[in-house]
Formats: C-alpha cells, sequence, structure tokens
C-alpha cells in the first residue's frame, strides 16, 4: 500500500504517516517489505511440511542442523517446537518427484536427523503473513 493510501485510509496527513511508519520500523515492529511472489509461476507450487526428529538433542547438533538449514533454499521457514519431534520445516518445490529427490539429497543428509515425517499439501485454505493486532 502506497504511504499516501495508508494515508487516506487512517485518516491522516501523508507527513504524519511516513513519520509513524519510520518510527515503527526504527523501534522494530516493522521487519521489511517484500513482494509475495506465485510459487506456481516459479516452478515451486507443491508445499510440503515435514517432521524432523534429531538422533541427539544436544547444542551442537542442533547448531549444526540449524546452519545446515539456511543454505537450502527450498526450506521456507524451519522452526524448533516442543511435542514429539524436534524441528517443523516448511518447504516448497515443484512436485512430488522433486521432494523425493530433495528427500534424498538435502533432507535426510541434514546434520542429525534420525527420523522424518512428510506432509504434503493437498490445498492452501489459508496463508497470511498478517499479525491480528488490537
Amino acid at each position: 500500500m502506497s504511504n499516501l493510501k495508508l494515508a487516506e485510509t487512517v485518516a491522516l496527513s501523508p507527513t504524519a504517516v511516513l513519520s509513524r511508519v519510520q518510527r515503527l520500523t526504527k523501534d522494530g515492529y516493522i521487519l521489511g517489505y517484500e513482494a509475495r511472489l506465485n510459487p506456481i509461476r516459479l516452478d515451486a507450487g507443491m508445499t510440503v511440511f515435514v517432521e524432523v526428529l534429531l538422533d541427539r538433542t544436544t547444542p551442537n547438533v542442533f547448531e549444526a542442523f540449524k546452519a545446515a538449514v539456511q543454505v537450502h533454499g527450498e526450506i521456507q521457514e524451519c522452526h524448533m517446537v516442543a511435542g514429539g519431534f524436534d524441528y517443523l520445516l516448511k518447504t516448497r518445490i515443484a512436485d512430488m518427484g522433486a521432494y523425493r529427490d530433495f528427500a534424498g539429497t538435502v533432507l535426510w543428509q541434514l546434520p542429525g536427523v534420525r527420523e522424518t515425517r512428510t506432509y504434503a499439501v493437498m490445498e492452501e485454505v489459508k496463508n497470511t503473513t498478517h499479525i491480528k493486532l488490537d
């Protein structure tokens, strides 16, 4: 949304809105801006979530795993979670054949991986980066 459109929406002057947006950015509330790309047009139309269980839960294994996932563009998100496994990954890939290749050459080769569970997305019902504000 342009600064002018935002100013109209919140009934403030463009100068006041720009000042507030700059302050929110400086204070760390706004982390940045990015374009939302169409994964289907970019041959990454399949979303796959993967549960990862590590063979050991020691600081060096965690650090090695975290460093390794950073270098693979197919891994969009990596979250350490509480529960029956250690990490939840969100991956984007072209299709199931490409995922099979990725699993064998990358995923199962990540440091400390003992077991994975794969969940291929059949339908994306909601996808947003919005955070509810009161």
